[in-house]
């Protein structure tokens, strides 16, 4: 009988970094069937049914807030508990599953969409994957039902993506319970029931539910937002709350780990959240073009509308595609999916808000007024790029995560010091200068469909340029390759390219092999098309590590730095 490798492997964005493309992590796709398959189509249309004809998000946004009513309903629709297990009175859906009904908020309303992930991916969710039995009891069928909402209390007024450096402080009593003291700010449900809250302690960082009307527990003033206006964003208060020892989640010094593993995974319906809202954008935007009529041609004849379209409809799949890639990880088990799900809300942010901009810009001054929902998804789609994770913060995470694997693997280079890069960008230790004689040979996807051939070479090509280009950032930078930001952002945006392309082809291998040649032929356009412009972008950022204009761009901001604004008069 053969041994089988138990070696760990590495994520497979970590393994990109090395040279190395693990097929077995991403093919085949994962798709939905059987019965959750049902079971989440029906949860959709239900979303979807109640989204179209009953809620109101003008009138949410002129109230500020999404509405008990609304709450009500849909946890009587059992679409507020969704993951939770049925035993808890909630749907028992995978990360893929839960996705893809979120998908349905995103596109009706990006304030309903932001109260729903609150409330499901980051504020139940510690409760779902940390809590003991006991806990999980006592507060998960509330939060199915919808009787309670739920609210992740990490960020401060000195603390944003700096999250390790908390200064709310938690004193361990003599019986066992805790005293709470400081103040956390942008917390969306943070006037409603069950509030998972993050704070420092001798006994290292702890994660402890809070709930409403504890003694000492206060909120507000409520903060005033550009959009999401229905999202009830507030600051929150302790002082001297005392939390019962059976509230902690998991064991003192856990607390941090809690916070950053329900982080990555709350990213991921952001991710899918956005594509639904990109799908309303697009689907504006065919409706008016179609409409409209301009030099007596409607809209969508002119080249330059209809390549908005197209161009819309390409990211959406790609979106798609890297989206469900990722839940799919989570679903087979993967333990280290932290960078997929990084990259996954990067792009997400990024071309949603382009997508938006687009629309708006088919749709001209119409889209300006006040009421126009595009107007509406201007204001609200633009923290997107912020809140969970700055997508700056995010590119270095993921740059600086797979150089320090490329650094582990080299013989002749120390391993960066940092065990947990979330805590810190990191720092790597000098190094000898010779380098290593290698061969890299281009490793292929298994398993791809023929028909996609031309784009496995590119991306087997790609691979190997990442993890070249890599460890030529290393050496040359050293010790300060984590002040290289310029660096950091091309690195991480190339294996966000990479990975995006590696999803579309194991998508549309997986459709193709279900439905047949014939019924996909304009879905294999659609992926060749994202996956050659993906490719041409990945050359431009591997390219540009070395062809620059970042002395130059430093000059220059040190002037500014120096004039203290812009320092030229006609």
């Amino acid at each position: 009988m053969a041994s089988v490798d138990r070696t760990p492997k590495p994520s497979f964005t970590k393994a990109l970094f090395l040279g190395n493309t693990h097929s077995e992590l991403v093919m085949p796709y994962p798709l939905l069937d059987g019965e959750e398959r049902v079971k989440v189509h029906s949860l959709a249309a239900s979303a979807r049914e109640y989204l179209t004809g009953t809620y109101d998000p003008w009138k949410a946004e002129e109230q500020r807030w999404v509405g008990d009513d609304t709450i009500r309903d849909l946890g009587e629709r059992g679409l507020l508990g969704l993951f939770v297990d049925e035993q808890y009175g909630g749907q028992g859906l995978s990360q893929t599953g839960y996705c893809r009904v979120m998908e349905e908020f995103g596109r009706a309303d990006g304030a309903l969409a932001v109260v729903m992930g609150v409330h499901q991916s980051i504020g139940t969710k510690p409760i779902y994957l940390y809590g003991t039995d006991d806990q999980k009891a006592r507060w998960l069928p509330d939060l199915a039902a919808g009787r309670k909402l739920a609210a992740f209390v990490l960020t401060e007024p000195n603390v944003g993506s700096d999250a390790y450096n908390l200064e709310t402080w938690a004193e361990r009593q003599s019986d066992g319970s805790w005293i709470l003291n400081g103040e956390k700010r942008w917390i969306g449900n943070g006037s409603k029931d069950v509030l998972t809250v993050f704070a420092r302690s001798d006994l290292g960082h702890v994660a402890l539910v809070v709930e409403k009307g504890t003694e000492g527990l206060s909120t507000g003033p409520r903060f005033d937002t550009l959009g999401l206006r229905a999202n009830n964003l507030q600051r929150v208060h302790f002082d001297n709350v005392r939390v019962p020892a059976e509230n902690l989640l998991g064991e003192p010094g856990d607390g941090f780990r809690i916070a950053m593993n329900t982080l990555n995974n709350g990213r991921m319906s952001m991710g899918t959240s956005i594509a639904g809202g990109m799908k309303a954008f697009l689907g504006y935007t065919l409706d008016h073009a179609n409409e409209r009529t301009q030099f007596d041609r409607k809209l969508i004849d002119f080249e330059m509308v209809e390549e908005k379209a197209a161009w819309m409809n390409t990211q959406i799949y790609g979106l798609e595609s890297m989206s469900y890639l990722t839940t799919g990880l989570v679903d087979r088990g993967v333990a280290d999916f932290s960078l997929e799900s990084a990259m996954t809300k990067v792009v997400a942010s990024d071309v949603g808000w382009k997508a938006l901009n687009k629309a708006f810009q088919v749709h001209g001054g119409t889209a300006f007024m006040n009421d126009h929902p595009l107007s509406k998804a201007l204001r609200d789609f633009r923290i997107f790029p912020i809140f969970e994770g700055a997508n700056d913060v995010m590119r270095a995470y993921v740059a600086l995560n797979g150089i320090k694997a490329l650094s582990d693997g080299l013989p002749d280079v120390r391993s960066l010091t940092v065990g947990a890069p979330g805590k810190a960008i990191g720092v790597l230790a000098p190094y000898v200068a010779e380098r290593v004689n290698r061969a890299l040979r281009p490793e292929k996807l298994a398993g791809a469909d023929p028909v996609l051939a031309k784009q496995v070479s590119a991306v087997a090509e790609q691979v190997a340029r990442l993890r070249d280009r890599a460890e030529w950032s290393l050496r040359k930078h050293g010790k300060k390759v984590q002040e290289k930001q310029l660096m950091q952002k091309r690195l991480a945006d190339a294996a966000s390219g990479i990975y995006a392309q590696v999803a579309v082809i194991s998508r549309a291998t997986a459709t193709r092999a279900r439905d047949g040649a014939p019924a996909t032929a304009a879905e294999i356009t659609v992926a060749a098309e994202f996956c050659d412009s993906s490719a041409r972008q990945v050359g431009r950022d591997l390219r540009s590590l070395e062809v620059n204009a970042d002395a130059v761009t430093k000059k220059i901001g040190a002037a500014v730095r120096e004039s203290n604004g812009y320092a030229f008069e006609l």
